[in-house]
């Protein structure tokens, strides 16, 4: 369901951007070719954030062997299909199918073993995968997931005809599909009709970025091009961003925020902890078998 509203939120400050990546080409999975965008040297600056990766290709050896059983350990997974069809199945037990417009948000807290496989032969697959952190606290917690269709997620259109989809967090009064107390992320799909504007408050604490995978955008009037992350400054004094949309063609950016943790970041490949200890530990409990429900 589609919410119409008056484009209301007026922000006094944008932020700007700090700085531009268009991130790494590479391959994952058995063979997934995509672009890595928010990349390891960005974890500490886009906290709670670890990684973002955007695929996109209309040929099917780009992605047709996808991401055969692999785990997971202390952070969470958001991944949105833009276009295509992808089987997941992991060892809690849960099963879905992510279609055209999809979310599917999986908590892999102490430990997951999960696939995630194609379902199309030929055709265009886009999407992106975002790697949400969990605190210290909440690392060890029981494995959660969730399929969320298009037509479950929350949307709404301004009255300038943005459309806005809201995968979690808050944006004009709309609540998203999944919210989270701790790192409170925020996770907006905007489409903006040529010569339209956006507007979005964002709390001065947390961080920030925008990435754009239509069109071209301008954000506090800074150029935020085609498959570009900007990087949003984090200035105590700005109240949110302004995005404007090209003058010529419709653009589509996500927008992503957070609150930091401000925790110590441990990465061993899919595990994410906070010390090099617990990351052996995971690897031990991998190998023995304990990484499933409740683990």
């Amino acid at each position: 369901m589609t919410n119409t509203i008056k484009n209301s939120v007026v922000v006094n400050q944008s932020r700007n951007i700090e700085l531009l990546w268009k991130g790494v080409d590479t391959q994952d999975g058995a063979g997934v070719k995509l672009t890595r965008v928010l990349t390891h040297q960005f974890q500490h600056r886009l906290d709670p954030y670890l990684m973002l990766d955007n695929f996109k290709s209309d040929n099917p050896d780009d992605y047709i062997a996808g991401f055969p059983d692999h785990p997971h350990r202390g952070f969470e997974t958001v991944t949105y299909m833009i276009t295509g069809r992808m089987r997941h199945k992991d060892s809690a037990g849960n099963e879905g199918l992510l279609e055209n417009g999809g979310v599917q948000w999986m908590t892999a807290a102490s430990g997951v073993i999960h696939s995630e496989i194609p379902e199309q032969e030929d055709g265009e697959m886009e999407g992106f995968q975002l790697w949400l952190n969990l605190a210290a606290k909440d690392k060890m917690n029981k494995p959660w997931y969730k399929d969320f269709q298009n037509d479950d997620l929350p949307k709404f259109e301004t009255d300038n005809g943005t459309k806005v989809t809201v995968l979690a967090g808050e944006s004009h009064g709309i609540e998203g599909a999944v919210t989270r107390e701790v790192t409170e992320p925020t996770y907006l799909d905007i489409h903006l009709p040529a010569g339209a504007s956006f507007s979005h408050k964002i709390p001065a604490e947390h961080n920030a970025f925008a990435f754009v995978y239509r069109g071209s955008a301008k954000i506090a009037g800074e150029d935020a091009p085609l498959k570009n992350m900007a990087i949003l400054a984090n200035d105590a004094d700005a109240d949110g961003v302004v995005i404007e949309g090209s003058a010529d063609e419709e653009t589509k950016v996500i927008l992503i925020t957070g609150r930091p943790l401000n925790e110590p970041i441990v990465q061993y490949g899919p595990f994410v902890m906070n010390s090099r200890s617990e990351i052996l530990q995971a690897v031990t409990d991998y190998q023995e078998g304990r990484f499933g429900e409740g683990a």
